[in-house]
């Protein structure tokens, strides 16, 4: 990442009021899920009662953040039936929510007369969007930024309108 771009944590720290993520890919193969998604795949769940467990560091972020009073909201369309990737994230998904996330599921096929940007992305305070990159096989490859009012306007709408087509996190079942 060249040194003039902030980090995910400066964006959340500097976000006043919402800041919100739309993923749209069915599979992603970023290098820090690796093992997780491996010792899921071998039958391990995380145990909502031991907190401890699977607290990490992004939870502490996304809990600072809420607990500043600002919304975080995450939406995820997917294809159903669902990849055993996606079986996997709606898994661990509780943890995303306890640490004060809002998360919704739309299925693909509900999503299909929406005005979607063509990458997944945050929208930090309606002004700014981190754009995130992935390979055809889901590997991350780089992070854009954009301010341009029309690029901004329609992530927005994009977001708005799966979030309120959307099921909350603890009614989508997989």
């Amino acid at each position: 990442m060249p040194q003039n771009e902030p980090t995910f944590a400066e964006l959340l720290s500097a976000t006043e009021h919402s800041a919100v993520h739309l993923e749209m890919r069915d599979t992603y193969a970023v290098t820090q899920e690796t093992e997780a998604f491996a010792a899921w795949r071998d039958g391990f769940r995380y145990d909502p009662v031991d907190r401890a467990s699977w607290w990490r560091p992004f939870l502490d972020l996304i809990s600072e953040t809420v607990n500043r009073g600002v919304v975080v909201r995450r939406a995820r369309i997917v294809s159903e039936p669902v990849t055993e990737y996606i079986r996997y994230e709606h898994s661990g998904t509780f943890t995303n929510v306890a640490a004060g996330e809002q998360v919704r599921w739309l299925p693909r096929r509900l999503a299909s007369d929406i005005a979607l940007p063509g990458n997944d992305f945050w929208l930090f305070d309606g002004r700014l969007v981190r754009f995130h990159h992935f390979t055809g096989d889901g590997a991350w490859t780089a992070d854009t930024f954009d301010t341009e009012p029309a690029v901004v306007k329609l992530c927005a709408s994009a977001f708005e309108t799966v979030w309120e087509r959307a099921t909350p996190h603890d009614r989508y079942t997989v």
